[in-house]
This record gives C-alpha cells, sequence and structure tokens, in this order.
C-alpha cells in the first residue's frame, strides 16, 4: 500500500480481532450537532462501530450483547485535545529539558499517552516532538503496543534559526540546532518534505516567538510571508493540514494569509485577524488555562524567570483575545497545550472556555466535531451518530448544566475497545 494512503487510514484501523457488541445504557447522550439531548438513551456499538443511538429500547438489544449500565451518566464522543505534546514533562522545562533524550521522552510519551486517554481525549493532535518521538509513539499505539488516543503527528516543528522552535540554551560552541529549523522558502519546503518523508501527517510551524523559548520576543514575527506560504503549499501538496504557532498580530496575519488551517495560541488578535480568519474559514485553537500553571508552579518546574515574565503579559490578553474570537464567531477548536501542564488535566479547560465567553454546548464542539472537521476526520469521528467509529465517553452529570464534570470522565470507549470503566 502506498505509504501516504497508509499513513491517512491507519489513524482509524481496528484493534479488535474478534467482532464484540455493547449495549450502553445512560440517563443522556449529547447530540453535538444540533445540541440536542437525547435522554433515555441507548447506544448500540458493534466491533468498532456504532450500530444506533436512540431513545432507550430494551427489546432492541442485540443478541449476546454485553450491556453496560451507565445511569446518571451522559453520554459524548470521544474527544479531541488539538494541541498537545505527548513527550513533554510538565515538570522538566528550560535547562533541565537538556537531559532528555529523544528515546527517553519517547517512553515518557506512553504514560502520557494512556493519561490522556483517560481524561476521555480519544484523539489528538501532537504538535512538535524532537527524534520524530511522536510518530514512533502514534505507530506503537495503532499496532496496539501501548494505549493512547488516536495521535496526529507532526513530528519536529519548523522555525527560524534563533526562533521559537530553535533550541536557544546552549552557547554558539555548542552548535546546537533544533531538527526543524529552515530558513527560506526553498529551505521550509524541503523541511516539510523530510518530515513527510518520515511520518509525520500534519505540519505545525513557529510563525511568532513564544512563551517558553529563550531570548524571543513573544509578538515578534519570525517567518516572513513569503516562507509561511511556502511551508503551506507544500504541505497542502501533499494533502497536510497546518497549524501555525502565532503570539503576534503580524504574524497572526501572515498565517493566515498564508492558508494555514489553524492559529495556535493567538494571543494578540485584532479586529482585521479575527475578519481574515473568519473570510478564510481558519480555526483558532487558544490554550487558555496553561497560563495558571505556568505561574502558579512554572518556577519549580524549571521554567526560565524570562519566560514567567512573559506569561504574566500574555496570560491575561490572551484571554481577552479568546473572549473577542468567540463573540466573533471564529471556528475555535480545543488545544490545551499539555505538556507545558500536566497531561490527564486536560479537561481544566473546559471551565475557562466557558468562563471567558463559551456556552457549555460550544465548548463541548470545540473539543468534538469542530476539532473533527478541522482534521478533515468527522465523517469517522466527532459525534455519536451511526456509521461512526466508537469512541464513546460518559461523565456524571450533565456538561450542558455543568461543564466541570469534563474533569472527571468515568467511561471511555475508543475504537469499540473498553479503555476506562
Amino acid at each position: 500500500m502506498n505509504k501516504k494512503i497508509w499513513m491517512s487510514t491507519a489513524l482509524f484501523v481496528s484493534s479488535s480481532v474478534h467482532a464484540q457488541t455493547y449495549v450502553l445504557n445512560a440517563d443522556s447522550a449529547i447530540d453535538v450537532v444540533s445540541g440536542k439531548l437525547i435522554s433515555p438513551v441507548t447506544v448500540v456499538v458493534e466491533d468498532n462501530k456504532i450500530i444506533s443511538v436512540g431513545k432507550s429500547n430494551r427489546k432492541a438489544y442485540p443478541k449476546g450483547a454485553e450491556v453496560i449500565d451507565l445511569s446518571g451518566h451522559t453520554l459524548l464522543p470521544g474527544l479531541f485535545d488539538m494541541h498537545v505534546h505527548l513527550t513533554s514533562d510538565a515538570h522538566v522545562h528550560g535547562y533541565k529539558r537538556l537531559q532528555r533524550t529523544a528515546p527517553r521522552a519517547a517512553i515518557t510519551g506512553v504514560r502520557n499517552a494512556k493519561r490522556t486517554l483517560d481524561a476521555g481525549f480519544t484523539s489528538v493532535r501532537n504538535l512538535g516532538a524532537a527524534g520524530y518521538a511522536d510518530i514512533a509513539l502514534r505507530d506503537a499505539i495503532i499496532d496496539g503496543d501501548v494505549s493512547g488516543p488516536r495521535v496526529n503527528a507532526a513530528g519536529p516543528s519548523l522555525g527560524i534559526t534563533g526562533g521559537h522552535c530553535d533550541n536557544n540554551l546552549l552557547t554558539h560552541e555548542h552548535k546546537v540546532f533544533s531538527e526543524g529549523v529552515a530558513d527560506g522558502p526553498w529551505a521550509v519546503r524541503q523541511k516539510v518534505r523530510e518530515n513527510i518523508k518520515y511520518g509525520a501527517n500534519l505540519i505545525k510551524f513557529c510563525a511568532t516567538g513564544g512563551v517558553l523559548s529563550k531570548g524571543t520576543k513573544v509578538g515578534a514575527q519570525q517567518y516572513s510571508q513569503e516562507e509561511m506560504t511556502a511551508i503551506v503549499t507544500e504541505a497542502h501538496l501533499r494533502g497536510l493540514t497546518v497549524a501555525a504557532h502565532a503570539h503576534g498580530t503580524d504574524g497572526i496575519k501572515s498565517a493566515i494569509k498564508a492558508g494555514v488551517n489553524s492559529v495556535e495560541h493567538v494571543s494578540f488578535v485584532d479586529d482585521e485577524a479575527i475578519q481574515l480568519a473568519k473570510d478564510k474559514g481558519t480555526y483558532f485553537s487558544m490554550d487558555i488555562y496553561n497560563t495558571e500553571y505556568i505561574l502558579g508552579e512554572g518556577e519549580k518546574a524549571g521554567i526560565l524567570p524570562e519566560s514567567l515574565d512573559k506569561e504574566r503579559k500574555v496570560g491575561a490578553t490572551q484571554r481577552a483575545s479568546f473572549t473577542k474570537a468567540v463573540k466573533a464567531g471564529v471556528n475555535m477548536v480545543f488545544g490545551s497545550d499539555a505538556g507545558v501542564y500536566p497531561h490527564g488535566d486536560n479537561g481544566k479547560q473546559f471551565s475557562r472556555m466557558v468562563k471567558f465567553g463559551m456556552t457549555e454546548l460550544q465548548a463541548l464542539q470545540a473539543a468534538t466535531i469542530n476539532s473533527a472537521t478541522l482534521l478533515k476526520q468527522n465523517t469517522q469521528l466527532g459525534s455519536l451518530e451511526a456509521g461512526k467509529l466508537a469512541d464513546i465517553i460518559a461523565v456524571k452529570g450533565n456538561p450542558l448544566k455543568d461543564i466541570s464534570v469534563m474533569e472527571n470522565v468515568t467511561f471511555v470507549m475508543k475504537d469499540g475497545q473498553i479503555e476506562k470503566q
């Protein structure tokens, strides 16, 4: 089979060997497309597909099915976190990261993948990992060697020399550069091709400086318009989506003009950038919870003093930008930047999304159908519908009334297999 075709289909290969039928009975299920509540509900799963979703009907149970009682619970589709770093450790920042090899990071990723899945996130977008460790982790999950979510993997993030996606912690004598560093339109095209060669099924690049990088200005544009356009054009030629890290206004606009599918962080956004995003259908992925971890626990984790100072200036502004973008009707997805803060705590962002402008339904849509649509996986994932893959979670209570219940997922099914009960 053509490698590119395998790459695009492998995320959806069932790990089950023998067909198994489950009947899930719960107080309710949320139709994230319409916002309607189905109550009470029965969901029938056969092998790795949803067969039916509807009002409870005990006469309709398939013969031999395993019946699971989820009384007091609400069912939802498996969640997406569109900005994670599975191979990163939230307790290892700054100079501590120099002691982490790619093999050690991959092992860390095994632990974090399980924590992420147990939190109800059955699909993630891993936006940057050294040594292609995220691709190795993705493939190990597909092969059933380890437990974790579906991983859409970017490989090493692309960035300019000395920019946010470079390693700036050592002096010139060490001659250290991150794998994704490339300067100039043809060099960045070559780097996109290299990432694809080694298994990336999406591309991430750094359009501006960042909070956690040494010596970069958070709002300053890094790649030029010409370079960004080259990255996006090359990736789109190969059928891959593109995510751009961008805090600063100019970088956000340039990334949108280049045609990126999503902009990450989006801290300093103005009305023109918001209109551009709406006109082009660009998605925003805004990590508005992790500022609390950075400022509360970051110093102990090794985050540099200059990074803490940058976060103090960025955090509140980013939240205000989130509110502005939501009110304007920009396409939004759920992106936590887990790895900056502990994996497994991804769901804590839901309450902040509601606090800063979203309805409960909008927050759930960001983590389900919107994310699936951005990744072009909405025909198979993102909602509870007959014919889609059986990624199903349950929470105690009703998240449309109390979004904080999303922080404690009690049941997880991925691809028709029970992962947590």
